[in-house]
């Protein structure tokens, strides 16, 4: 009978086994914005806790002398196609008049003819030369045209995707460099659960293994599943890192809330019999 009653025991401590983790919730998407160019802040769109959408402005730099060289660069463009332009329009008038020419070299002494086809002849190689040259002038200014026309795109710095405004380093007329962290974006649409497991309990964790999960502040419950398990321990607690993925249901997760997370343990157990 004792026996009986301990299996009992153990068979219904079986069914209430599970593994409960702390953690926190996170954002699978967060952006660090960088400034690409040097320039002072001539603009800020957006403040801490402000929604933005993809390709939305952030911040602008002062741009007055950039667009005096962009101005330079398309106006040197302009020039180099008129160029061009003039010149193939007189290439055009020296090849109607070599046409003109041959329909009169029955009626010309030869030596004549002979003479000015030679002279025509030259002054279309000569224009044909400038043209060539005309075209190399308009790739050059095309080029610089286009390397301001990208500086330009840099001095407006966008959103890479939608989310949320979490952190603000900038001010309006201060200097920015290069790779300097300006702004913080947070994804609020892709969320996972990041907790810690101790490396005695590492052997009840895997991957894609179904769990539930709790927010307290919210009374908020769903299924999810481990997405990850981090290959690094904490060498002084030995502790291990899991990602949780679930389904976001409800506007009011944001990342940084306390949540737990529930590990059926049953099955496990019960193959250690």
């Amino acid at each position: 009978m004792r026996f009986l009653l301990a299996l009992f025991l153990f068979i219904g401590s079986l069914q209430a086994a599970e593994l409960i983790l702390t953690g926190t919730v996170i954002s699978n998407n967060k952006k660090m914005i960088s400034a690409r160019y040097m320039g002072y802040i001539k603009k800020i769109n957006f403040e801490v806790g402000d929604s933005v959408k993809r390709e939305d402005t952030l911040f602008e730099l002062e741009s007055a002398e950039f667009d005096i060289l962009e101005s330079q660069a398309n106006l040197a463009l302009e020039q180099a196609n008129l160029m061009l332009d003039v010149y193939k329009t007189r290439l055009n008038v020296f090849k109607k008049r070599k046409r003109r020419l041959k329909k009169k070299s029955k009626i010309m002494p030869v030596m004549d003819f002979r003479a000015n086809m030679e002279d025509m002849n030259e002054n279309i190689d000569d224009v044909s030369g400038s043209i060539e040259a005309a075209k190399v002038l308009v790739k050059s200014a095309s080029e610089k045209s286009k390397q301001f026309a990208t500086i330009a795109g840099y001095l407006k710095v966008k959103a890479p995707n939608d989310g949320i405004v979490v952190e603000r380093r900038i001010q309006v007329g201060d200097m920015v460099a290069p790779g300097m962290l300006t702004m913080i974006i947070v994804d609020m649409k892709h969320l996972e659960i990041e907790a810690e497991v101790a490396e005695s309990d590492l052997k009840y964790v895997r991957r894609h293994k179904v769990v539930e999960i709790k927010i307290p502040s919210l009374n908020y419950k769903a299924s999810g599943y481990i997405k990850a398990i981090v290959p690094s321990a904490n060498p002084m607690a030995h502790t291990f890192k899991i990602r949780i993925h679930f389904e976001k249901t409800n506007d009011m997760i944001f990342p940084g809330m306390y949540a737990k997370v529930y590990i059926d343990l049953t099955n496990e157990l019960k193959n250690r019999i």
